[in-house]
């Protein structure tokens, strides 16, 4: 037990989180909040223009691409669950950037594979900003844990340059 929380601890604790907060935030909204209804709170009426909550549901992927696909996106989440619980032990304990994005990919993914399967492959929305498409809690997860990848594979880039350079110079 003490091995597999090693291997795992990390990737299902960040997940896990992401996972509560992902469905108890679109709980929220689907009780409070009927579908196509706009909720902003009176004192932030003057950020209506950027940022509200909306009540609305697709059948596509991460901010209302591909409408009607829910079945492939349903087929497509279970493989990269898989994909990442296979491929995380794999990743050096020393690389954080990788195993946290792994982690926020893999409770955004489960997130919105809860809800389709849930909710007949619709997957609850609710943050609208601006004109963007709106989105919610495991979306954000999925994109943030991608900005983090990005900037990983940078900054380890970075490093290796930065190392050959040094051995260059000796």
């Amino acid at each position: 037990m003490k091995r597999l929380f090693e291997k795992y601890g990390m990737l299902f604790s960040v997940a896990g989180l992401i996972v509560l907060f992902d469905q108890w935030t679109k709980s929220l909204v689907r009780e409070n909040l009927p579908l196509g209804a706009t909720w902003l709170p009176e004192s932030l009426e003057w950020l209506s223009p950027y940022a509200r909550f909306v009540h609305w549901h697709n059948t596509g992927a991460a901010f209302g691409m591909f409408q009607n696909g829910a079945m492939v996106f349903t087929a497509l989440a279970f493989l990269v669950v898989g994909a990442i619980v296979y491929y995380f032990p794999q990743v050096d304990k020393h690389d954080w950037t990788l195993r946290l994005a792994m982690s926020m990919q893999l409770g955004g993914a489960l997130g919105n594979l809860l809800d389709r399967l849930l909710r007949e492959g619709r997957v609850t929305d609710f943050i609208s900003v601006g004109s963007f498409a709106v989105f919610n809690v495991a979306d954000a997860s999925i994109s943030i844990g991608t900005a983090i990848l990005l900037l990983g594979v940078y900054l380890q880039e970075r490093a290796a340059k930065r190392s050959a350079a040094v051995q260059a110079s000796q």
